[in-house]
């Protein structure tokens, strides 16, 4: 059962009016089934495929000539087609300046599950020629089958209007079930169990180190690099320590930083940066880690059922975790870039987990998982208007809340299902 994408409009607009586009994402997100059913009269080439792969890295002259309306999937093992993909856009751009062609863009649907290779010959090569779009794994209202597709905004104009859309009640099991599932597409599409849970996630790891890692830097000891996975897993939604990672798997700092950045360019790690103010001396300067996947983090640290994982002492690491992903899903699905996402922190330890600023306003949000949030929890959004020159605007609480409810002022408490 193919699960409709919110991306998928944006792909669309994008794909109209540029010769090249480029969809990026960890893999198995689901890019390849999507670009397949949106473009469905294109070619589907994958460079998975050894004899596709020899194909275009001996010859990759006649092998772009061989393109007409084609997908490439992980593009990135074949840098030596992004000169000769050059060349034939620079070409076509010339026929549209001189009239000759009017026929829309989109010839070239390029993939690629290792974004740092794919963007530095995206940079080399197709620059101004590529649109570039970066998938997440499926959101909570993809799964739901929501009309609703604007960006997060903690504001009750927004979530009334999503309300409308929403045509799914609380259930607290099936929420707790999907953080533990994940949030890649192959576990949603048919019925699983939880040993099928385990064995996708096993052979993801695998599949992960054999060729994406292993094409980035050479991983010697691939248990190092699994320890590295669970220690990361066990910090996610904690601010990052590279001198205490590298105590833990036993490498040094400058390889930990190297393995990290790893897996932020394959799209599993996200790095929230701090707010920071000049003026303001006293606001931390560290991002917070992110796993994105929360599935997947619940495999690595051993948490193999639902049960486990609520009873289990990351339960609200991995809950702030998977609204922070959701988050980040319905920016990107709108095609938004992110940095005007942060969280705050000072030296006194005052925090809060999540601040969106838009045209100079910050919108404050904390994150709890409780079904009885409290006064007392948004505290610290009153420090926000020490700020200089910005105004603070609606806040709320992000809760297992079955209802949404004024809390203080002008902040809410939002049901999870609700974001």
């Amino acid at each position: 059962m193919y699960i409709k994408r919110h991306i998928e409009k944006v792909v669309e607009r994008i794909g109209l009016r540029k010769g090249v586009l480029i969809v990026t994402g960890s893999r198995q997100v689901g890019k390849s089934t999507m670009l397949k059913k949106q473009f469905n009269e294109h070619k589907y080439i994958s460079l998975d495929e050894p004899r596709v792969y020899e194909q275009a890295k001996e010859n990759p002259s006649s092998f772009v000539q061989t393109c007409e309306n084609v997908i490439i999937d992980e593009i990135q093992k074949a840098p030596l087609l992004f000169e000769y993909i050059k060349e034939d856009i620079d070409k076509i751009i010339f026929q549209r300046l001189d009239n000759q062609n009017k026929e829309p863009f989109g010839k070239y649907i390029l993939t690629g599950s290792q974004s740092f290779r794919l963007m530095k010959n995206v940079t080399e090569s197709l620059a101004g020629r590529a649109g570039i779009i970066e998938m997440s794994g499926i959101s909570k209202r993809e799964l739901n089958e929501s009309t609703f597709t604007a960006p997060f905004m903690p504001t009750l104009e927004q979530i009334k209007a999503k309300e409308k859309s929403h045509n799914v009640k609380y259930d607290y099991k099936k929420i707790i079930e999907i953080i533990h599932k994940g949030s890649f597409p192959e576990l949603h599409q048919s019925p699983t169990d939880l040993n099928y849970w385990g064995s996708f996630y096993g052979s993801y790891i695998k599949t992960y180190l054999e060729r994406d890692v292993r094409q980035i830097v050479n991983i010697q000891n691939e248990v190092s690099f699994i320890k590295f996975m669970r220690a990361i897993a066990a910090r996610s939604g904690q601010q990052l320590n590279l001198s205490a990672l590298a105590e833990v798997v036993g490498k040094d700092v400058m390889t930990m930083k190297n393995w990290l950045s790893i897996l932020e360019t394959s799209g599993l790690v996200y790095l929230l940066q701090p707010y920071y103010n000049n003026i303001n001396k006293r606001l931390s300067k560290t991002p917070k880690l992110y796993m994105l996947d929360t599935g997947l983090i619940c495999y690595l640290g051993g948490w193999n059922t639902p049960e486990q994982l609520v009873n289990g002492a990351m339960w609200g690491q991995i809950f702030e975790t998977y609204v922070i992903s959701e988050i980040i899903k319905s920016y990107l699905n709108d095609g938004q870039a992110l940095w005007h996402l942060y969280y705050y922190r000072d030296k006194e330890k005052n925090e809060i987990d999540l601040v969106i600023e838009q045209a100079g306003t910050l919108y404050p949000v904390e994150i709890k998982a409780t079904s009885d949030p409290t006064k007392s929890m948004i505290s610290a959004f009153e420090l926000l208007k020490k700020v200089p020159d910005k105004k603070i605007g609606e806040g709320a609480i992000i809760c297992l809340s079955k209802d949404i409810l004024p809390l203080a002022g002008n902040n809410w408490v939002i049901p999870v299902d609700l974001i």
